[in-house]
C-alpha cells in the first residue's frame, strides 16, 4: 500500500504472570495510511491495546515483553528504540490520547503549562512562545476563551473539555500519527459526537493518520475506513470499513454486529427484546484452545476448528482468520 505511515508487522507481546509468561499479543499486522482513520476493535482484553501502548513503549517493562515484530514509521523501527530515543519520537512523531483525561493530566498543573511543556520537549521556543502556542492550540480544538482556560486546572474543566486539551497536546507538536485509545468512552453522545468530528476535521487539516482504538462499531462506522478485528490477542479480519459492515467474514466478527441494537428499534417498541450475544466467555490467555482460538463460542464450527488454528489468508480485499469464512 503506497504513502505508508506506519506499518506493523508480527507484534507478539508477553507478560509475566504467577503460572509464567503469556501472550497477550500474537502475529499482530496492520498498515496505516497517511491522512487514515484505521479503527482497531474488540472486546475488553483482546489486546488492542496493549498493541497501542507498544508501539510507542508505554508497558511496563518489569512484566511486558516484546518478544517479535517492527513498527515501522518511515526508516525507524518503533520496537528497536530506547527509551531515550522513544522519548523524541513521542508527541513528535507519534503522539496518543488516552481514554479517560483526568488520569493521563497532572492536576497540579494547569492545562497551559502541561500544554506548553509537551511543545518545549520537541521545539526550541521559550515559555512565551509555547503559551501562545498553547491557546492557540486551545482554540483550535473550540474550548471557548481559551487566554483564559489556558490557567484553568483539570477539575475546573468539564470532561469534555479535558479530552479536548487532551487532544490538543497530543497534536502541539503536528504528529505524523495519532493514536487515540478510547477517546470518547467516558463522554456522553453528544459530547462523544462532537470530539469525533473535531478529530475529522483536524485530521483533514493536518493530514495525520489515526488508529482509532475502541470497542464501539458505531465510532467506527462513523469515522474510519478500514477495520482490524482482534479477538484473544489475535486479528481474526481486516477491511475495508463498508465490506465489513455489510457483510463480515469472522464470525465472532458477524457476532459483534448482531448485537448492535437496530437503528429506530426503540420507535418501533423494540427496546425490550434481547439482544443476540456471543454465548461463552473469551478463553483464559493461559488455557487458549487447541484449534482456532474462538471455537468454543463460535456457532459455526466443525471438526477441525477444534484441532488446527487457521492462518490469516486473503480474502480479495480483506483478511479473514478462519476456516469456514462466512458466504
Amino acid at each position: 500500500m503506497t504513502d505508508v505511515a506506519l506499518s506493523l508487522s508480527g507484534l507478539t507481546v508477553s507478560f509475566a504472570s504467577g503460572g509464567g509468561r503469556v501472550r497477550a499479543v500474537e502475529d499482530v499486522g496492520f498498515e496505516l495510511v497517511r491522512g487514515e482513520t484505521l479503527g482497531l476493535v474488540g472486546e475488553s482484553g483482546c489486546g488492542k491495546s496493549v498493541t497501542s501502548l507498544s508501539l510507542l513503549g508505554l508497558l511496563d517493562p518489569d512484566v511486558a515483553r516484546v518478544e517479535s515484530g517492527a513498527a515501522r514509521l518511515g526508516e525507524v523501527d518503533l520496537l528497536r528504540l530506547s527509551e531515550r530515543e522513544l522519548s523524541r519520537v513521542r508527541g513528535a512523531k507519534v503522539a496518543m490520547i488516552f481514554q479517560e483525561p483526568m488520569t493521563s493530566l497532572n492536576p497540579v498543573y494547569s492545562v497551559g503549562a502541561q500544554i506548553g511543556e509537551a511543545i518545549r520537549l520537541h521545539r526550541d521556543v521559550s515559555r512565551k512562545e509555547a503559551r501562545a502556542r498553547a491557546i492557540s492550540l486551545l482554540s483550535r480544538v473550540k474550548i471557548p476563551a481559551p487566554e483564559a482556560r489556558v490557567d484553568a486546572y483539570p477539575h475546573e474543566l468539564s470532561g469534555g473539555m479535558r479530552q479536548r486539551v487532551m487532544i490538543a497536546m497530543a497534536l502541539a507538536c503536528e504528529p505524523e500519527v495519532l493514536i487515540a485509545d478510547e477517546p470518547t468512552t467516558a463522554l456522553d453522545v453528544t459530547i462523544q459526537a462532537e470530539i469525533l468530528a473535531l478529530l475529522s476535521e483536524l485530521q483533514r487539516s493536518m493530514g495525520m493518520a489515526i488508529l482509532l482504538v475502541t470497542h464501539d462499531l458505531g465510532v467506527v462506522a462513523e469515522v474510519a475506513s478500514r477495520v482490524v478485528v482482534m479477538y484473544a490477542g489475535r486479528v481474526v479480519e481486516r477491511a475495508p470499513v463498508e465490506a465489513l459492515f455489510a457483510r463480515p467474514l469472522h464470525p465472532y466478527a458477524a457476532g459483534l454486529f448482531r448485537s448492535i441494537p437496530p437503528i429506530g428499534a426503540s420507535q418501533r417498541g423494540e427496546a425490550r427484546r434481547r439482544l443476540p450475544t456471543i454465548e461463552g466467555v473469551v478463553p483464559s490467555l493461559r488455557e487458549l484452545p487447541r484449534g482456532c482460538r474462538f471455537e468454543p463460542r463460535c456457532p459455526e464450527r466443525r471438526p477441525r476448528c477444534a484441532e488446527e488454528e487457521p492462518p490469516l489468508t486473503s480474502q480479495g480485499e480483506r483478511d479473514v482468520r478462519c476456516h469456514f469464512p462466512l458466504a
